[in-house]
C-alpha cells in the first residue's frame, strides 16, 4: 500500500481565477483521493476490480452530478467546479472519473435536460445520492464514430415500446441499475430512453481481458424484445442532437481530467527525478531530464488555462462542441505523452505499480479514444476552421 505523496503543481497562479467555493470543492476531493484512492488503487487494477465502496464515497463528496440544481440531489455547482472534481478523479484514476463522468454527463445529464419533471425526480436524487447507479448505450458493435448508423431500434406495440439491439464498451454496465439508451424508432428518428435492470430481455455482460481502465467496470448492454413503457421515452429531444449534446459535457469532463493524469505523471517524475542517483547526482541536474520536465509543466500549464477559459465559457453557455473537441483533444494526447515521457524518468521502476506512471498510460490510452477518437475530434477542429465537412 503506497502512499500518496502528490503535490499540486500551479505554475501560472490559475488558482487566483478560482473562486473560494471552487478550491474548496477540489481540495476536498483531493482529500479523499489520497484518502480512500490511492491506497488501494494499483492492487484493485491488478485485480481488474471496481472498489465498489467508491461509490459511496464517490456520492459523499459531491461528485454525482454536482452541477444539477439542489432540487434534484445535485450540487449546484458550476462547470468549473466540475472540471475540478473531474480532475482530482483522474488523478486518482481514469477509471475513477469514468465512474462518475458517466453518472453526470451520460445520465444525470440527460434525464435533466430531456426528461420530464417526474423523470427527474424518480431518478435524479437516487443517482445523486448513489443509491442507484447508471449507464449510457450509444456505441455499438459496429457503430462507434458514426453513432447515427446504429442499429438498435424500437417498435411501437402501441402501450409500449418494443426495443431490440445491442451497445458495447459501456462503462458501468455490470453493476447500472439504470441504462440510459439511444435508438432509432420505425421511422429512422434517435430516441432516447431509460431502462431499468430487471426488464425482461435486458441483460449487461461483462467485459474482460482489458489493459486499461482495470479498475473501472465495463460491459455490453443487450436488448432481446425489452418492453419499454412509453413513460420511460425522453420527451424532449428527437435526433442525434440528444447524445452528442451528453457526449459534449463528458469530453469537456474529459478535458480537465486529464490534466488530473498528467499532473500525478509529472508529480511522480519530479519527486523521482530528486532523489534517482546517477553519476554521483540526481538525474534532475541533467539536461535532458530538465527538458522532459520543463516540457511537461509547460503543457500542463497551457491545458490548465485552456480548459479554465472553456469553463468560463461553458458557465456562460458559450462553450462550442467545436471547442469543447480541441480541450479534450489537445488535454488527452498531451497526459498521454507526460505519461510517456515520466516512464522513461523512472527507468524501469516505472512500469511497476510502485509508480502510477504505467497505471495512467494505460489508462489514457482508452481515453484518448473514447467520446470521440482523437483523429475525429482533428476533424471536428478541421471543419469548424474550414466550414468543410471531411467526415464523409
Amino acid at each position: 500500500m503506497s502512499k500518496d505523496r502528490f503535490q499540486f503543481h500551479d505554475y501560472y497562479l490559475a488558482d487566483e481565477l478560482l473562486t473560494e467555493e471552487h478550491i474548496l470543492v477540489r481540495n476536498s476531493v483531493r482529500e479523499w483521493v489520497k484518502k480512500e484512492v490511492s491506497p488501494i488503487v494499483e492492487d484493485a487494477c491488478q485485480k481488474a476490480e471496481f472498489p465498489k465502496q467508491w461509490i459511496r464515497g464517490l456520492a459523499d463528496i459531491g461528485a454525482f452530478g454536482p452541477y444539477i440544481p439542489v432540487e434534484y440531489g445535485g450540487g449546484g455547482l458550476d462547470q468549473i467546479a466540475y472540471g475540478l472534481i473531474m480532475m482530482e478523479l483522474e488523478r486518482g484514476d481514469s477509471g475513477l472519473r469514468s465512474t462518475a463522468s458517466v453518472q453526470s454527463s451520460l445520465v444525470m445529464y440527460p434525464i435533466y435536460t430531456y426528461g420530464s419533471e417526474e423523470q427527474r425526480k424518480k431518478y435524479l436524487p437516487k443517482l445523486a445520492n448513489g443509491e442507484w447507479m447508471g449507464c449510457f448505450g450509444l456505441t455499438e458493435p459496429d457503430h462507434g464514430s458514426n453513432p447515427s448508423g446504429m442499429l438498435s431500434n424500437i417498435k411501437d406495440k402501441g402501450d409500449h415500446y418494443l426495443l431490440n439491439g445491442s451497445k458495447m464498451w459501456i462503462s458501468n454496465a455490470p453493476f447500472a441499475h439504470v441504462a440510459v439508451v439511444w435508438a432509432k424508432d420505425e421511422q429512422g428518428v434517435i430516441r432516447g430512453m431509460i431502462l431499468e435492470r430487471g426488464m425482461e430481455g435486458f441483460t449487461t455482460p461483462e467485459t474482460h481481458g482489458k489493459w486499461s481502465l482495470r479498475a473501472s467496470a465495463t460491459g455490453e448492454l443487450v436488448f432481446d424484445n425489452v418492453k419499454v413503457p412509453k413513460e420511460n421515452i425522453l420527451p424532449n429531444v428527437k435526433g442525434l442532437k440528444g447524445p452528442l449534446g451528453c457526449l459534449n459535457s463528458a469530453r469537456y469532463g474529459i478535458s480537465w481530467g486529464a490534466i488530473g493524469a498528467a499532473l500525478d505523471c509529472y508529480d511522480s517524475a519530479l519527486r523521482y527525478s530528486k532523489e534517482r542517483i546517477q553519476f554521483g547526482k540526481p538525474i534532475a541536474g541533467f539536461q535532458l531530464t530538465q527538458k522532459k520536465l520543463a516540457e511537461m509543466i509547460t503543457e500542463i500549464t497551457k491545458a490548465q488555462l485552456l480548459t479554465w477559459r472553456l469553463g468560463v465559457l461553458k458557465n456562460e453557455n458559450r462553450a462550442t462542441p467545436a471547442q469543447i473537441s480541441m480541450a479534450k483533444r489537445n488535454n488527452v494526447n498531451m497526459a498521454l505523452q507526460i505519461a510517456r515521457e515520466a516512464r522513461q524518468i523512472h527507468g524501469g521502476m516505472g512500469i511497476t505499480g510502485e509508480y502510477p506512471i504505467m497505471r495512467h498510460m494505460m489508462n489514457l490510452e482508452s481515453v484518448i479514444t473514447y467520446e470521440g477518437t482523437h483523429d475525429i475530434h482533428l476533424l471536428i477542429t478541421g471543419m469548424d476552421v474550414t466550414g468543410l465537412n471531411a467526415f464523409e
